[in-house]
Protein backbone atom coordinates (compact mmCIF):
# COMPACT_ATOMS: atom_id res chain seq x y z
CA UNK A 1 0.00 0.00 0.00
CA UNK A 2 0.89 3.58 -0.55
CA UNK A 3 0.52 5.61 2.77
CA UNK A 4 0.43 9.73 3.34
CA UNK A 5 1.84 10.35 6.79
CA UNK A 6 0.47 13.71 8.35
CA UNK A 7 2.76 14.28 11.52
CA UNK A 8 5.46 16.99 12.88
CA UNK A 9 6.81 14.65 15.39
CA UNK A 10 9.73 14.01 13.44
CA UNK A 11 11.03 10.92 15.61
CA UNK A 12 7.53 9.37 15.65
CA UNK A 13 6.81 9.85 11.83
CA UNK A 14 9.90 7.72 11.15
CA UNK A 15 9.46 5.13 13.77
CA UNK A 16 6.02 4.70 12.24
CA UNK A 17 6.94 4.97 8.66
CA UNK A 18 9.91 2.00 9.29
CA UNK A 19 7.16 0.05 11.23
CA UNK A 20 4.75 0.00 8.56
CA UNK A 21 7.72 -0.19 5.34
CA UNK A 22 8.31 -3.82 7.28
CA UNK A 23 5.23 -5.10 5.63
CA UNK A 24 6.10 -3.43 2.87
CA UNK A 25 4.35 -0.50 2.44
CA UNK A 26 5.02 2.61 0.92
CA UNK A 27 5.14 5.64 3.21
CA UNK A 28 4.88 9.24 2.31
CA UNK A 29 5.77 11.93 5.20
CA UNK A 30 4.60 15.07 5.53
CA UNK A 31 4.96 17.40 8.61
CA UNK A 32 2.62 20.41 7.82
CA UNK A 33 -1.30 20.14 6.75
CA UNK A 34 -0.74 22.28 3.26
CA UNK A 35 1.94 19.39 2.21
CA UNK A 36 -0.85 16.68 2.17
CA UNK A 37 -2.51 18.82 -1.14
CA UNK A 38 0.94 19.14 -2.64
CA UNK A 39 1.51 15.11 -2.28
CA UNK A 40 -2.33 14.08 -2.92
CA UNK A 41 -2.54 16.49 -6.25
CA UNK A 42 1.30 14.67 -7.41
CA UNK A 43 0.22 10.82 -6.55
CA UNK A 44 -2.48 8.52 -5.28
CA UNK A 45 -2.82 6.90 -1.64
CA UNK A 46 -4.15 3.64 -0.41
CA UNK A 47 -4.37 5.36 3.19
CA UNK A 48 -3.84 8.41 5.34
CA UNK A 49 -2.43 8.65 8.62
CA UNK A 50 -3.52 12.10 10.16
CA UNK A 51 -2.41 14.00 13.05
CA UNK A 52 -4.41 16.76 13.95
CA UNK A 53 -2.55 19.18 15.39
CA UNK A 54 -0.33 20.38 12.78
CA UNK A 55 1.26 23.59 11.31
CA UNK A 56 -0.35 25.18 8.50
CA UNK A 57 -4.01 23.40 8.65
CA UNK A 58 -4.57 20.88 10.83
CA UNK A 59 -5.63 17.08 10.61
CA UNK A 60 -9.57 17.78 10.18
CA UNK A 61 -9.64 20.61 7.88
CA UNK A 62 -6.65 18.85 5.90
CA UNK A 63 -9.17 15.78 5.40
CA UNK A 64 -12.85 18.19 5.37
CA UNK A 65 -10.93 19.55 2.33
CA UNK A 66 -10.28 16.84 0.37
CA UNK A 67 -13.40 14.82 1.39
CA UNK A 68 -15.49 18.11 -0.50
CA UNK A 69 -13.10 17.68 -3.41
CA UNK A 70 -14.10 13.88 -4.15
CA UNK A 71 -11.01 11.95 -2.14
CA UNK A 72 -12.48 9.21 -0.32
CA UNK A 73 -9.60 7.23 0.67
CA UNK A 74 -9.80 5.98 3.83
CA UNK A 75 -7.99 8.04 6.32
CA UNK A 76 -6.82 6.78 10.26
CA UNK A 77 -6.77 10.31 12.95
CA UNK A 78 -3.71 9.74 15.33
CA UNK A 79 -3.77 12.68 18.20
CA UNK A 80 -2.83 13.61 21.43
CA UNK A 81 -6.81 14.80 21.78
CA UNK A 82 -8.85 12.78 23.56
CA UNK A 83 -12.13 15.04 24.01
CA UNK A 84 -14.92 13.49 22.55
CA UNK A 85 -15.34 16.73 20.15
CA UNK A 86 -12.57 16.13 18.82
CA UNK A 87 -12.78 12.45 17.94
CA UNK A 88 -16.72 12.65 16.67
CA UNK A 89 -15.81 15.68 14.32
CA UNK A 90 -13.13 13.39 12.83
CA UNK A 91 -15.76 10.66 12.15
CA UNK A 92 -18.25 13.26 11.09
CA UNK A 93 -15.75 14.62 8.42
CA UNK A 94 -14.66 10.72 6.95
CA UNK A 95 -12.48 9.28 9.11
CA UNK A 96 -12.26 5.58 9.36
CA UNK A 97 -10.42 5.22 12.80
CA UNK A 98 -9.10 7.00 15.41
CA UNK A 99 -5.94 6.30 17.81
CA UNK A 100 -5.42 7.88 20.53
CA UNK A 101 -1.37 8.84 21.17
CA UNK A 102 0.74 6.76 22.68
CA UNK A 103 -0.03 4.07 21.29
CA UNK A 104 1.88 1.08 20.10
CA UNK A 105 2.48 0.76 16.38
CA UNK A 106 1.67 -2.75 16.44
CA UNK A 107 -2.23 -1.66 16.90
CA UNK A 108 -1.82 1.05 14.23
CA UNK A 109 -0.70 -1.87 11.75
CA UNK A 110 -3.54 -4.12 12.85
CA UNK A 111 -6.41 -1.50 12.51
CA UNK A 112 -5.06 -1.30 8.95
CA UNK A 113 -5.40 -4.34 8.37
CA UNK A 114 -8.76 -4.56 9.57
CA UNK A 115 -9.85 -1.84 7.47
CA UNK A 116 -9.01 -3.48 4.12
CA UNK A 117 -9.81 -6.81 5.08
CA UNK A 118 -13.65 -4.67 5.08
CA UNK A 119 -13.00 -2.77 1.76
CA UNK A 120 -11.96 -6.22 0.07
CA UNK A 121 -15.33 -7.64 1.22
CA UNK A 122 -16.87 -4.69 -0.63
CA UNK A 123 -15.96 -6.18 -3.61
CA UNK A 124 -13.08 -3.87 -4.36
CA UNK A 125 -9.66 -5.29 -5.70
CA UNK A 126 -6.40 -3.04 -5.10
CA UNK A 127 -3.34 -3.72 -7.36
CA UNK A 128 -0.57 -0.74 -5.92
CA UNK A 129 -2.93 2.08 -6.54
CA UNK A 130 -5.24 0.45 -8.84
CA UNK A 131 -8.66 0.23 -7.26
CA UNK A 132 -10.85 -2.67 -9.66
CA UNK A 133 -14.44 -3.18 -9.44
CA UNK A 134 -14.59 -6.65 -10.95
CA UNK A 135 -18.92 -6.10 -11.25
CA UNK A 136 -18.58 -3.32 -13.12
CA UNK A 137 -15.21 -3.90 -14.80
CA UNK A 138 -14.60 0.23 -13.75
CA UNK A 139 -11.05 1.00 -12.54
CA UNK A 140 -9.42 3.82 -10.72
CA UNK A 141 -5.90 5.03 -9.92
CA UNK A 142 -4.34 4.55 -13.74
CA UNK A 143 -5.03 8.34 -15.27
CA UNK A 144 -6.64 11.11 -13.82
CA UNK A 145 -10.26 9.60 -14.86
CA UNK A 146 -12.14 6.67 -13.89
CA UNK A 147 -12.55 4.21 -17.00
CA UNK A 148 -13.87 0.98 -17.60
CA UNK A 149 -12.53 -2.76 -18.75
CA UNK A 150 -14.88 -4.44 -21.51
CA UNK A 151 -16.05 -7.65 -20.30
CA UNK A 152 -13.18 -10.43 -21.30
CA UNK A 153 -10.73 -7.89 -19.62
CA UNK A 154 -11.94 -7.13 -16.38
CA UNK A 155 -12.69 -11.17 -16.01
CA UNK A 156 -8.67 -12.08 -17.01
CA UNK A 157 -7.75 -9.17 -14.98
CA UNK A 158 -9.65 -10.51 -12.05
CA UNK A 159 -8.19 -14.03 -12.22
CA UNK A 160 -4.99 -12.58 -12.12
CA UNK A 161 -5.95 -10.26 -9.59
CA UNK A 162 -7.07 -12.95 -7.21
CA UNK A 163 -3.93 -15.09 -7.88
CA UNK A 164 -1.21 -12.37 -7.73
CA UNK A 165 1.88 -14.37 -7.03
CA UNK A 166 0.96 -17.36 -8.55
CA UNK A 167 1.30 -18.53 -11.83
CA UNK A 168 -2.01 -18.89 -14.04
CA UNK A 169 -2.05 -21.44 -16.50
CA UNK A 170 -2.24 -20.27 -20.31
CA UNK A 171 -4.97 -22.88 -20.77
CA UNK A 172 -7.24 -21.40 -17.43
CA UNK A 173 -6.98 -17.55 -19.52
CA UNK A 174 -7.97 -19.08 -22.68
CA UNK A 175 -11.15 -20.07 -21.69
CA UNK A 176 -12.03 -16.23 -20.62
CA UNK A 177 -11.56 -15.21 -24.46
CA UNK A 178 -14.72 -15.01 -26.88
CA UNK A 179 -12.56 -17.00 -29.39
CA UNK A 180 -10.02 -18.67 -26.99
CA UNK A 181 -6.17 -19.12 -28.80
CA UNK A 182 -2.68 -18.48 -27.83
CA UNK A 183 -2.43 -15.63 -30.12
CA UNK A 184 -5.73 -14.12 -29.19
CA UNK A 185 -4.52 -14.44 -25.58
CA UNK A 186 -0.73 -12.71 -26.19
CA UNK A 187 -2.80 -10.01 -27.44
CA UNK A 188 -5.35 -9.25 -25.08
CA UNK A 189 -2.99 -9.56 -22.27
CA UNK A 190 -0.67 -7.33 -24.04
CA UNK A 191 -3.85 -4.28 -24.18
CA UNK A 192 -4.66 -5.55 -20.83
CA UNK A 193 -0.80 -4.24 -19.69
CA UNK A 194 -0.42 -0.79 -21.64
CA UNK A 195 -3.85 0.18 -20.49
CA UNK A 196 -3.20 -0.64 -16.79
CA UNK A 197 0.55 0.36 -17.03
CA UNK A 198 1.05 -3.26 -15.06
CA UNK A 199 3.67 -6.13 -16.03
CA UNK A 200 2.77 -9.58 -16.65
CA UNK A 201 5.22 -11.99 -17.05
CA UNK A 202 4.82 -14.91 -19.45
CA UNK A 203 6.25 -17.96 -18.33
CA UNK A 204 6.98 -19.88 -21.61
CA UNK A 205 5.03 -22.78 -21.93
CA UNK A 206 3.42 -22.68 -18.69
CA UNK A 207 1.08 -19.35 -18.29
CA UNK A 208 1.57 -15.88 -17.04
CA UNK A 209 2.14 -13.95 -13.55
CA UNK A 210 0.86 -10.97 -12.10
CA UNK A 211 3.98 -10.35 -9.31
CA UNK A 212 2.99 -9.13 -5.74
CA UNK A 213 3.78 -5.62 -4.83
Amino acid sequence: MKILLLEDDELLAESLAEYLEMDGDEVERVAGGEAVFDATFAKNYDLYIFDINVPDLNGLEVLRALREAGDDTPAIYISALTDIASISRGFEIGAVDYLKKPFDPEELRLRIRRIFREKEKEGILKYGAIRFDPASGRVEGVGEAPFYLGEVQSRIFELLLERKGSLVSSEELMELLEHPGSNALRVTLAKLKKRLGIEITNVRGRGYLLETL
